[in-house]
């Protein structure tokens, strides 16, 4: 297939190629319909799947987070673009980064962390906000800076349309990373998304995403969860965990499908019962009583 306009090279096409998209542009405007129309103009063979677009307006650790959970189940080489972009026309880095199971495309704000392995991201600590990192072996990243690949005029206020989803699809179509820009050795991440253990054992994290039903997800993963449990969250206590939304009345504990530990409300909405937010801070500690009963709302 030939790139046509000012590229006029041909690349070997990857068949059925799948650009994935992440933002917070919402559904109501005609955002994220215009960033599918530019690169379907480039590549209408592309499928294109929606991660989630109800990421917050600026929410950069919430986008992150919700990459995270869904990019490792798509096939091999997916290319994603997450597009939460506070910066938008600012001097920040439009990033296309490479890793050894797929490409990952968006600003260089920390929105693209999940794309790097945690054993990396652990060289940023605390919740200040992203840092830069090195790419390890086996990762590449080139700035996204090669006009003849950006959709034209490119305008100040949406590089979601004009550079981001451009990029995207002339990569689906075989075009080599380092045709779209200088490589760079370091980009900004976010740490890992896990809460702080404490010298008593507890650990003591917050809520990170509240999803549509209104269940409050935490960065306290199950996987360091002892074996019981007392939650506090909002001045109230959960004694245990639950491995199911019907398992049990009021508040509930529970183990979410991503690891993560989650608040929720037998077929009600935890956000609303406890006026939490993203932030809340949670804490759980190594349960001391006897019986298993859990605290009502």
């Amino acid at each position: 297939m030939t790139i046509t306009g000012r590229c006029r090279k041909n690349y070997e096409v990857a068949s059925s190629p799948i650009i994935t998209l992440t933002s917070d542009f919402g559904l109501q405007d005609a955002y994220v319909g215009a960033m599918k129309g530019v690169i379907l103009g480039i590549n209408p063979a592309a499928s294109i799947v929606d991660i989630s677009h109800a990421v917050r307006p600026q929410a950069i650790e919430q986008g992150a987070f919700l990459l995270g959970t869904a990019w490792p189940y798509f096939p091999g080489q997916t290319i994603h673009v997450a597009v939460v972009d506070p910066g938008v026309g600012t001097q920040r880095r439009a990033l296309a980064l490479r890793t050894p199971v797929a490409t990952f495309v968006g600003p260089d704000n920390g929105v693209l962390s999940a794309a790097l392995p945690e054993e990396v991201r652990e060289a940023v600590s605390g919740y200040g906000g992203p840092a830069p990192i090195e790419l390890p072996e086996g990762y590449r990243a080139v700035s996204l800076a090669n006009e003849a690949y950006f959709r034209q005029p490119v305008s100040t206020t949406f590089h979601g349309r004009d550079v981001f989803a451009p990029a995207a699809a002339h990569l689906s179509l075989g075009v080599p990373l380092e045709e779209l820009g200088e490589p760079v050795e370091a980009v900004l991440v976010l740490p890992p998304f896990r809460a702080r253990r404490q010298a008593d054992g507890s650990l003591r994290g917050r809520v990170i995403h509240i999803d549509i039903f209104g269940n409050l997800v935490t960065d306290i993963r199950c996987e360091d969860l002892p074996e019981r449990v007392e939650v506090e969250i909002g001045g109230r206590r959960i004694e245990g965990v639950s491995s199911a939304y019907t398992q049990g009345e009021g508040l509930l504990a529970v183990t979410g499908s991503s690891g993560y530990l989650e608040v929720a409300v037998r077929s009600s909405s935890a956000a609303r019962a406890l006026a939490g937010d993203i932030g809340m801070p949670v804490q759980v500690r190594p349960y001391k009583g006897s019986g298993s009963s859990r605290t009502g709302i």
